[in-house]
């Protein structure tokens, strides 16, 4: 029998299916479930590679939106970077000069491939931006996703190093590797799986691993559980979405905008990335920014997602195993079911 607070879910949940511009990590469509509470919309949109208990988290995160809502901001805004997936030179030079046209002055880049495909996309986005705004002024993130073996992350950053890079991103999976990358290159690390796959992020050590958090709230529990962890880690941060659609950006747009301190461009770009989306109009930086605030579905754009969906089963059981793997007593609350 599916108990009440189980029940609630399902029926508050519609299944959505969002193209992508382009294929992005295997991705050529965006799915998940938006959730309608009294507080708004929440997202439940975990990978397919989630397990239910760390799927219940971004469970977490959604219930949170719907039925809770978010702490007070702080700032009407948030610098963000843009993201620049591993294609062609040709085509990643048009997504450069399409993001600096947005004030963009942050760009992330997707290695992971040919070293020296790599290198050559770096190097074009170190020129985009010293022509557009002055030698050194941009900032260069780039995110291997945990794919390099340690020689080869070593070699690869004291390649791009030239280039000015602000960080390297989860060059290795192993948190002892990343240590040795840092020590041995001098390229600031940053990590992102290593903490949002851990099965206890707040017990993370990584004053010697890294120098940035990459915090994603919606796979964390949520922005209150999100500013928690950020304190228990004791790192400078950069927030960051998850390929949500723009109404589950509003997540990462709620902990940005709640922190006391964000000196770094957050990573909230990739509303670029879909062909499609919830709103009528994608969120996306205008002046190198996005406003904080909630954003909601728009009908028709919605029920257009909703009808992508061939077979809302797959979706419906995964929000029932993450419920069942790791419902706590505050999310059962929140739903207000006694």
């Amino acid at each position: 029998m599916t108990d009440r607070h189980l029940q609630r879910l399902l029926d508050a949940a519609v299944p959505f299916a969002l193209p992508l511009r382009r294929t992005f990590r295997d991705v050529d469509v965006r799915e998940g479930m938006l959730i309608e509470g009294p507080a708004g919309w929440g997202e439940f949109a975990p990978f397919a590679d989630y397990s239910p208990v760390a799927a219940s988290r971004w469970l977490a995160s959604a219930i949170e939106a719907a039925f809770e809502g978010w702490p007070e901001a702080v700032r009407a805004a948030v610098e963000v970077n843009a993201i620049i997936p591993a294609v062609p030179i040709e085509q990643a030079e048009s997504l450069v000069r399409e993001a600096v046209a947005r004030g963009c002055r942050t760009i992330k880049i997707k290695v992971g491939g040919s070293p020296d495909l790599d290198i050559a996309r770096v190097a074009m986005v170190r020129e985009v931006l010293d022509e557009t705004f002055g030698s050194g002024a941009g900032r260069i993130r780039l995110d291997a996703n945990a794919q390099w073996q340690l020689d080869e992350a070593i070699a690869m950053l004291e390649r791009c190093a030239s280039y000015g890079l602000e960080y390297a991103e989860q060059p290795c999976a192993s948190l002892d590797d990343l240590a040795v990358v840092r020590r041995e290159t001098g390229v600031p690390i940053a990590v992102d799986e290593g903490i949002r796959t851990s099965d206890d992020p707040s017990s993370l050590r990584l004053a010697d691993v890294a120098d940035i958090a990459i915090i994603k709230p919606a796979t964390l529990g949520g922005v209150r559980s999100s500013l928690d962890l950020i304190t228990a880690l004791g790192l400078p941060v950069v927030v960051s979405g998850a390929m949500d659609s723009s109404v589950g950006l509003g997540t990462a747009l709620a902990l940005a905008g709640a922190l006391p301190e964000l000196p770094l461009a957050s990573g909230l770009g990739t509303g670029a990335l879909l062909a499609d989306d919830l709103v009528v109009t994608p969120v996306v930086p205008f002046a190198g920014q996005i406003p904080v605030g909630r954003i909601e579905p728009d009908a028709q754009a919605l029920s257009r997602a909703r009808a992508r969906v061939v077979d809302d089963t797959q979706w419906r059981s995964r929000l029932t195993a993450a419920w069942q793997a790791g419902a706590t007593d505050r999310m059962r609350d929140a739903l207000g079911i006694g």
